[in-house]
């Protein structure tokens, strides 16, 4: 039986989490492994920031786990020694549901380097059954090809996602939309799923809606923004505008938008780089927001202060955006959070 059958769903993010996970990254897989340590530095302040307000599980490779945990004293923060090629949890961890009794399940996607993008990925497609047998949590295998920051969801019914990841030819060739949509009615209980057209420009995960959108609550949508029709992102997001202005939710809502000043338009020798203030992730009482600095400042205070109206009752903790954003995402891309209740 799939995991709507015995009524399990995929939580809204802003649910209580048990813990976090994140992978510590490794050099031989980096675009620029000449950073690896200023990017290390960039980890371990998220993973310091994330245990401010939960427990975290960072995965790490035997070789290096004395290293890495030399790094830190704190008792939120445990070690898991799981062999992996690439540190973006979000996209080959299990991906987490939640039953009526509030057993906790997992779904192990099948995951492909964001279309084969880079290899070996042997071994970060083998990290969600072991964190799930580790956990002693429930396992469902899904034969799709799906990474988790392509998918946002609302906890009532009601997917996101973009056209441009989920339908390209580098993950589900064989598959219609159709198909793909029955696939996440079956292991997130997603009963309606809203198109986006695309990502943002410059991102080599061919769009995922983790930089794009994503819920403050059910019927409510961030979305970062750009006013300059000059900028490749304007028309991207004009008709992303168009889509979310059309759409209505599984519960027949029509949505209100809440835009999100996009920052700057940043460079690394020739590709941009995708600085999206919606790859923020909620943590147990708050929000981690990756800020930019230098031209950003301006918009950085404003990402803050949206978020902090949005979300009065949160502590909006800012981390160092750009000490990852090279390796191409962030703070979302790099954790996947276990909700709170029973699993066994």
């Amino acid at each position: 039986m799939n995991p709507r059958e015995l009524n399990y769903k995929m939580p809204a993010e802003w649910t209580s989490h048990e813990r976090t996970f994140i992978s510590w990254p490794v050099k031989d897989s980096m675009v620029y492994p000449e950073d690896h340590a200023s990017v290390s530095e960039g980890y371990a302040e998220l993973v310091r920031a994330l245990a401010e307000f939960e427990p975290v599980t960072v995965l790490v490779n035997p070789a290096e786990a004395e290293q890495v945990k030399a790094l830190f004293d704190n008792d939120r923060i445990e070690f898991l020694e799981i062999e992996h090629n690439d540190a973006w949890l979000r996209d080959n961890g299990p991906t987490f549901v939640v039953n009526d009794k509030q057993e906790v399940a997992g779904v192990n996607w099948k995951f492909n380097a964001w279309g084969g993008k880079y290899s070996p990925w042997d071994l970060d497609d083998a990290v969600a059954p072991q964190i799930l047998e580790h956990y002693k949590v429930k396992r469902f295998d899904a034969s799709l090809v799906m990474e988790g920051g392509s998918i946002h969801v609302d906890g009532e019914g009601t997917l996101i996602t973009t056209e441009e990841c989920l339908l390209n030819t580098n993950r589900n060739p064989d598959l219609s939309r159709e198909q793909i949509e029955d696939y996440l009615a079956e292991y997130v209980a997603a009963e309606k799923v809203i198109w986006l057209k695309n990502g943002l420009s410059g991102d080599e995960t061919d769009g995922h809606v983790d930089n794009v959108a994503c819920y403050a609550a059910p019927g409510k949508i961030i979305m970062q923004v750009c006013d300059d029709p000059e900028d490749e992102n304007y028309a991207i997001t004009q008709e992303n505008l168009r889509i979310l202005g059309e759409a209505v939710d599984a519960r027949g809502r029509k949505l209100e938008v809440i835009p999100i000043q996009q920052p700057p338009k940043a460079m690394f020798e020739d590709s941009r780089l995708t600085l999206s203030y919606l790859n923020f992730y909620f943590v147990n009482g708050g929000i981690i927001l990756p800020v930019f600095g230098g031209a950003a400042e301006e918009t950085d205070k404003l990402a803050a202060k949206v978020l902090g109206e949005a979300f009065p009752d949160r502590k909006i903790r800012t981390i160092n955006g750009m000490a990852i954003i090279k390796e191409g995402g962030n703070v979302h891309c790099t954790t996947q959070q276990m909700p709170a209740g029973k699993r066994g």
